[in-house]
């Protein structure tokens, strides 16, 4: 049983991904209800929600892609 090493390096790119995007949403969630009185308030919360829950689904997705690496998953 042999580990796909180019699709292991997919889920690590991923997992570099998904730790960036887990960074980002929290701060910039918190930027927005900071400043609640601020015209770009949505704005800012949507965007900041949108990260977090694309750092949700990649944090799955690059999990998947180790798995299927490592367990030689072929599509």
């Amino acid at each position: 049983m042999r580990t796909d090493k180019a699709l292991l390096l997919k889920g690590v790119k991923y997992i570099a991904y998904t730790i960036a995007l887990m960074f980002t949403a929290p701060v910039v969630i918190y930027q927005a209800f900071k400043n609640e009185e601020h015209p770009l308030y949505w704005p800012v919360l949507i965007t900041g929600l949108l990260l977090a829950i694309a750092a949700i689904s990649f944090g799955f997705y690059s999990i998947k892609t180790i798995m299927d690496a490592l367990f030689n998953k072929k599509k």
